[in-house]
């Protein structure tokens, strides 16, 4: 049994995950803080499941790219579990996670031939995504792109992408061969965790509870609120 927590953009989730399926999901209100409601949810699963954390086989969380914010929660109370129950912690990159969640929704519409591109907005016109087959293999490593006429155009040449998450949709209108498509409306949720954590756990793919940190991917940069400039 794995506790999955997903806490990468503005969805706060939590799930039990099996080898078999996903168990249980508690989710917060969208606009919900995650450091209020993210343990909440944790221990309405463990309760529903009659579990305590040291009946888990390990906890895995969505180690990002994604919002500074809602990572460092997720990864910090991700590691104070583990820590607390002595179980191994699983960090799992968001846009693996996010292939998961498209292919468990859509698998019987898909061809063999074509890409997923999941992407989270990383503000203006630049996204955080990468490039997974069929398969749910990533082809394209994770990266911070802007966005433009021109992007994935080798790709989109002769294969069709599906474009999906929260960074996709201001792309619509900037990508426009035929060969792309958007899908609208797709939030992430913990359960998606289910088959790259139940992976990682049995290839014993721990992270180090001392030195693991979020996957930012870009620097964090400090601004001043609207508010309080002069």
């Amino acid at each position: 049994m794995i506790l999955c927590i997903e806490t990468a953009t503005g969805v706060c989730s939590a799930a039990l995950c099996s080898d078999a399926g996903v168990i249980a999901v508690a989710a917060a209100p969208a606009g919900m803080s995650h450091a209020a409601r993210l343990t909440i949810l944790i221990q309405k699963l463990l309760d529903g499941a009659r579990m305590e954390a040291g009946d888990l086989d390990a906890v895995a969380v969505s180690k990002g790219p994604g919002s500074y914010t809602g990572l460092r929660i997720g990864v910090s109370t991700a590691k104070g579990i583990a820590y607390a129950a002595g179980i191994p912690l699983l960090g799992i990159n968001t846009l693996t996670s996010m292939c998961f969640g498209y292919k468990a929704l859509h698998n019987d519409s898909l061809s063999s031939d074509t890409l997923l591109c999941p992407m989270i907005d990383a503000r203006r016109m630049e996204v955080y995504n990468a490039l997974f087959n069929f398969e749910g293999t990533m082809v394209k490593e994770t990266s911070a792109d802007i966005i433009d006429n021109n992007s994935f155009a080798e790709e989109l040449a002769d294969r069709r992408i599906i474009f999906f998450g929260n960074g996709a949709e201001k792309c619509r209108n900037i990508i426009t061969h035929p060969n792309a498509s958007f899908v609208e409306h797709f939030e992430l949720s913990a359960s998606y965790l289910q088959i790259p954590s139940v992976n990682a756990l049995k290839s014993k793919q721990y992270e180090d509870l001392a030195y693991f940190e979020p996957y930012y991917l870009k620097e964090f940069i400090a601004t001043i609120p609207r508010r309080l400039l002069p």
